[in-house]
């Protein structure tokens, strides 16, 4: 039976490498997409192998072929077919990523930092070459550098996700009251439906919860950057919001009060997507349920289920406008102050 197995397999390859070898590259290919999609790594590299020897610098194919030897595990393979791509002028940021994926895995940090150095000299706005530099010093304890690579990512790249999720969680485990809250609700309204989202939701209900312990929210704070002060500010000044304790209904209040401020004070002097966004749902009456999306099922789940029933038409109208629209932050709104 085992030997039976054995040739039909063999049998199999024989059959798709003889029909490859009638296609053109293209394809081949797009077959060998489909195989790895199914899981059929073997098959994958078999045809894009074929294909590779009627088009053999294709740069396409060669991603593919390294990326199907790495999800083979076959990380010599997958090495030897993807380091090429440090030196090719045509090597796009998949190209880049693939190679670090390689790196990573046989543990080659030195080579994967040097890669990734080179690929920002390359991309020097490429939010997801910061974001994966980032996590790989992170994983390093190297938790200043990735801070300042999560920070320049949003800077060069404002709608990345990933820069948002990793530096709202770095700024809550610190003792920074801003830049959790805001980042972590950025990255909430362009990933707005994944288990990222759910758990810096959980993140941000509580980042309100730290902001308001002790009377001074400020202390400790870099005041000195006037977005913050300013943030802090009015903040503070209605803390009064939250006396009985930190929930949606007393944050949608806070947040109502502090957006009423900040357009009176400093909007046309920090024009900012967030504050914009929020302005805007309040205008279409739509703010109480766009609080209880973000804090709600974090806070209480029952009692946000309880919510969305007794207020289903407002809450199935933000839910269309959430679902239907795409968030995205203007280039130069950056106010956080630059890491030395």
């Amino acid at each position: 039976m085992k030997q039976l197995i054995l040739s039909f397999s063999l049998l199999l390859s024989i059959a798709i490498a003889s029909t490859a070898q009638g296609q053109d590259p293209k394809t081949q290919q797009q077959n060998a997409k489909a195989f790895i999609q199914e899981g059929d790594y073997t098959n994958a590299i078999l045809v894009l192998n074929h294909a590779l020897q009627k088009d053999p610098t294709n740069l396409e194919m060669q991603k593919d072929l390294a990326f199907a030897y790495y999800l083979k595990r076959d990380y010599v393979k997958a090495l030897e077919t993807a380091k090429p791509f440090a030196e090719r002028k045509d090597s796009d940021i998949q190209a880049y990523q693939i190679l670090a994926l390689v790196y990573k895995a046989l543990e080659e940090r030195k080579e994967c930092e040097k890669l990734y150095k080179t690929a920002l000299k390359k991309y020097p706005s490429s939010g997801v070459l910061y974001n994966e530099y980032g996590e790989m010093l992170w994983a390093k304890k190297d938790y200043t550098d990735a801070i300042k690579l999560w920070e320049k990512g949003i800077e060069a790249d404002p709608n990345n996700s990933g820069n948002y999720y990793n530096a709202a969680k770095f700024y809550y485990m610190s003792a920074d009251k801003t830049w959790g809250l805001i980042y972590g609700e950025i990255f909430i309204n362009i990933e707005s439906y994944s288990k990222r989202t759910v758990e810096i939701k959980e993140l941000l209900l509580e980042g309100y919860k730290k902001l308001f312990i002790g009377d001074d929210i400020s202390k400790k704070q870099n005041t000195s950057n006037e977005f913050v002060s300013a943030f802090l500010g009015l903040m503070q000044k209605h803390s009064s919001t939250i006396s009985a304790g930190v929930t949606p209904e007393s944050l949608t209040t806070l947040r109502a009060r502090f957006l009423l401020d900040w357009y009176d004070k400093y909007a046309t002097r920090f024009p900012y997507r967030l504050f914009e966004h929020h302005n805007q749902l309040v205008k279409m009456g739509l703010f109480d349920a766009y609080n209880q999306w973000m804090f709600g099922a974090a806070s209480n789940p029952t009692a946000y289920q309880q919510w969305t029933s007794a207020h289903s038409d407002k809450n199935n109208e933000f839910i269309r406008l959430q679902q239907n629209r795409v968030f995205k932050v203007p280039m130069g709104q950056y106010y956080q102050t630059p890491f030395k």
